[in-house]
This record gives structure tokens, sequence and C-alpha cells, in this order.
């Protein structure tokens, strides 16, 4: 199959004709025929002292529409407000919240600060006020935030790039035009910037939330310390060393906030970065995705998760090292994704429609969800104790409560967690678990306007299914991008 031929989800109507269209792609992903309201998604899970009520979850996303001060506005409450209603019992931080105005990964990130706590504290009493409606009550409701820095893709105060990276990386640093050596953190600023994670986490407990999530993903900081091959000092090198930010991290916060629960959302591998192909692209035309030339890179000891003689393979050894360092520590639940939305989308969020700043999809999307969930799997199997949510499920559109139910009954994965989904059709958890039809309207094409949006300056939003968005001005503006990039 080649670019541009694979078949629409939408277009296969039944949940007979979806399993037949795995099977005849090689694609093992089971699917349940039937989803019941009382069945495998409906089970609560109790891990220890924590208790789950279902197995829906709604992931932290990157919110473009808090106020300068890294306060939430009215864009962001509605959405808090969305999100509890959703009906989901696990809410892995609703948003990524960064620690410090440089971490940012755009000039409106909410931001933990001692002026904007209280103002997130509200966000969680919007949230649990409108599950409390939706839901009857928030019996088994667990909350979290996550914390995070962006390093390598901060840009705190406008469209352009201020990295703070760990280490040189010979096709990242060219991709986007990092100075390396301006930008490197220090051993001393590392050491600062964990002590600036510690007073976020006891700002996150006093607001009431039951954990906050140490962000391992998507090349941001975190996930960056997990590849520091090359860096030296006390944070990069063996593996011990790349792991430091999390213990150190980790202890810092046990001290401050002893109460506070502490969970992980990790990219479980990367790839190389990969680019629109140059023979297939052109002004205003986006060709599919495919590997930036890494020959001169090989040994490729940049990367997490992957094979550095062959970087396009998947090698989850060191993955399972970490969570059994994450296991040992205490962490109970950990959130699988992969890869990064800047350089590798296609293994983030499979889609069928790129955004304006990506490529369009190398592979059947299909593939990339199943991809995800079997490293989730991979690692569930190994870690039977640990609580393991899948990502990257929005592709799977009407058929998502069918696979949801299948690899939550095949114990791939304890929770499954819906991303850009929720931004479209929040109430879809409700909708399954009252054995209420779906919407089909008002589900996601991943049409990806979601992220062309932010990266282009606008705030985040559904615009293609929300009237809230659909209806606002930066709809004119956002079809104007997708048309200059031929999306439209």
């Amino acid at each position: 199959m080649k670019f541009g031929d694979y078949v629409k989800v939408k277009s296969l109507q039944s949940v007979a004709n979806f399993a037949a269209h795995l099977k005849a792609s090689g694609l093992d992903l089971p699917v349940d025929e039937v989803v019941a309201p009382d069945g495998p998604l409906a089970a609560p899970f109790r891990l220890g002292e924590i208790a789950i009520g279902n197995r829906f979850a709604i992931q932290p996303m990157e919110g473009w529409d808090g106020a300068a001060d890294g306060s939430p506005t009215e864009h962001t409450r509605r959405r808090w407000q969305r999100f509890g209603a959703s009906g989901a019992k696990l809410i892995w931080g609703g948003e990524a919240v960064a620690v410090r105005h440089d971490g940012r990964a755009n000039p409106n990130q909410l931001t933990m600060t001692a002026n904007t706590q209280a103002a997130i504290a509200g966000l969680r009493t919007t949230l649990v006020a409108a599950h409390r409606a939706a839901m009857g009550d928030e019996k088994d409701l667990y909350i979290g935030l996550q914390l995070t820095h962006s390093g390598r893709f901060s840009r705190p105060n406008g469209k352009k790039l201020e990295p703070r990276v760990l280490y040189a990386h010979p096709l990242l640093d060219r991709k986007f035009g990092t100075d390396a050596a301006a930008a490197m953190l220090s051993d001393g600023e590392i050491r600062a910037l964990i002590e600036d994670y510690v007073i976020a986490a006891r700002r996150a407990a006093d607001c009431g939330f039951d954990f906050v999530d140490l962000k391992h993903c998507h090349g941001y900081l975190g996930h960056e310390f997990l590849s520091a091959k090359t860096r030296p000092g006390e944070f990069g090198g063996p593996l011990e060393n790349r792991t430091r930010f999390l213990r150190e991290l980790v202890a810092g916060i046990r001290a401050a906030a002893p109460k506070l629960g502490i969970a992980l959302r990790i990219s479980a591998y990367d790839l190389v970065p990969f680019r629109p192909d140059p023979a297939l692209s052109r002004p205003g035309a986006l060709g599919p995705g495919v590997p930036d030339d890494y020959r001169a890179c090989l040994p490729y000891r940049y990367g997490f998760g992957l094979d550095e003689n062959d970087p396009l393979r998947i090698d989850l050894t060191e993955t399972k090292a970490v969570l059994a360092l994450a296991r040992d520590l205490g962490i109970r639940l950990v959130n699988v994704s992969a890869g990064s939305p800047y350089y590798n989308p296609h293994l983030t969020r499979p889609a069928l429609y790129p955004p304006s700043d990506g490529y369009h999809p190398p592979e059947d999307p299909l593939a990339g969800v199943l991809r995800n969930l079997a490293a989730a799997r991979e690692l569930k199997a190994a870690f039977p104790d640990l609580g393991i949510m899948g990502s990257g499920v929005t592709y799977l559109q009407e058929f998502l409560p069918n696979v949801a139910q299948a690899v939550v009954r095949a114990g791939w994965v304890d929770f499954v967690g819906l991303g850009r989904m929720v931004l479209a059709y929040p109430e879809l958890p409700a909708d399954v678990l009252a054995g209420r039809p779906l919407q089909r309207k008002r589900l996601c094409r991943t049409f990806s306007d979601c992220t062309t949006a932010p990266r282009n300056g606008m705030v985040s939003g559904c615009y293609p299914l929300d009237a809230h968005y659909k209806n606002a001005p930066e709809n004119a503006e956002l079809a104007a991008v997708k048309k200059a990039a031929n999306l439209a």
C-alpha cells in the first residue's frame, strides 16, 4: 500500500469490516464485537491504596490557551469542565503544566507559581463538579497534574524556540536550528530545576491533586535525560546517570509532599527523526514521512528504547530498566507513549491527516496504534504489578471502544487513555459506560487542526467539530494556514 491509499476507518462501517481490514492488513489488534456497559471498561481498578472507578483515562494535553502569567483562562476552564464530564475516572494531568517560565512549550501554557496556584486549584474544583453532575458522584476519581519543562522545545515568549538541552543532537540540532553549546544546561542548573519541580509538586498537593506525573516523554526535557548517552557528568552516560534526574525528583517530592502520589508518562521508544519525503514534496504540499539520513550517526546514541545499530528498530531493554527503577521508587502508575510529535508524530499520534509542520503518514495509522499498544502490552507483561495505560488510540474512531475493551480484557493494559478524542467528544466514556450508541458526528477524524492551530499561535481546541472553536475568529486564520500547506 502506497502513500494516499490507506483505508479510512470511517468507511469500514461495521465491527466485522474493521476486524476484516485488520486481518487483511496483518495487524494483530484484538477487537471485541460487542462492548458491554458493565464489561471490562467499567471495572474498578485498585492498586494498593489507589482506587480508580473505571478504565478510561484523560491524557495530559499541552494547552495553548492560558494567560501570559501561566494562569488558566475561560478556554482552559471549559476544557477541564469537559474532562470532568467525560466520565473517565483517571485524569492523568488534564494539562501539561510548566514548573517555571523558561520551560513553557508556548507562551500560553499553564505554569505552576505562587500567583497561579489558586487558579489551577480552581480547575480541579471545576472538573470535580462537572464529574459529579455527569456521573452522580466523584467516587473513585483519581486526579493528577503533569509537571514538565519543555527543554529542547521551549517557546516561553513567542513562536521562536528558546531551547534548553542536555546534549548536542546531530539531527535535531540541524532540524530546528539549535545552537546546542549555547542552550546546554549545566549540572548546577539541573539541580536548581529539580528544586523548581519539587516546589511545583508541593503546590499541586496543596491544590488537592492526588498525584503528579513527572513527564518523561515526547522529546521534552525529562525524556531527553533518558537518551543523554553522550553527555558527560552526573546526568549523562550510563543509565544510572541518565535516571538521576528522575530519582532526585522523586526523593525531593517525597520529602516535600509525602502524601502526594507520583506517576510517570514515558515515551517507551523513539525512532530517528522523520521528515517529508523530499522526492514527493513540493512547495505547499507535504510528502509522506521518511527517516532523516542517520547513516553518519551510527551507532545512534541519541535515542531511547531503540537499537543503536538499527535506530528504526524498537528495543525496550532500557525502558524496562527504567520501569523497574520506577517501581523501586514507589511509582505505581505508568502511562506508555512513544516518540515525539515534533519529529516523528506518526509514532505519538497516529493520524491520517498531518499537522502543518509534519508529514503524511508513512504507514497505515492503524499500524501506529498497534505499535503503541503492543509496547504497552510488553511492558505490562514484564511489570504485572504496575498500572499501565495505553496511548495513541484516537485513530480507532468508532471502533475505539471495541479495541479498548479487548485490550483491557486481554490484559494488554489496565487503562486506555484518550487525548485529542475528548477535545471533540468528551462524553465518549460516559456514553460507552451507559450503553449509549456513539455520537458518530462528534468522533475525531484526526484532521490535526488541534495541533496545526497552536503550532501557528492560535488557541488549542477542536476546530472542525466543536462549535466553540468552529465559530471563533481563529478558524478563518487556521483555514488560511491549512490552504497554504495544501491541507485544506
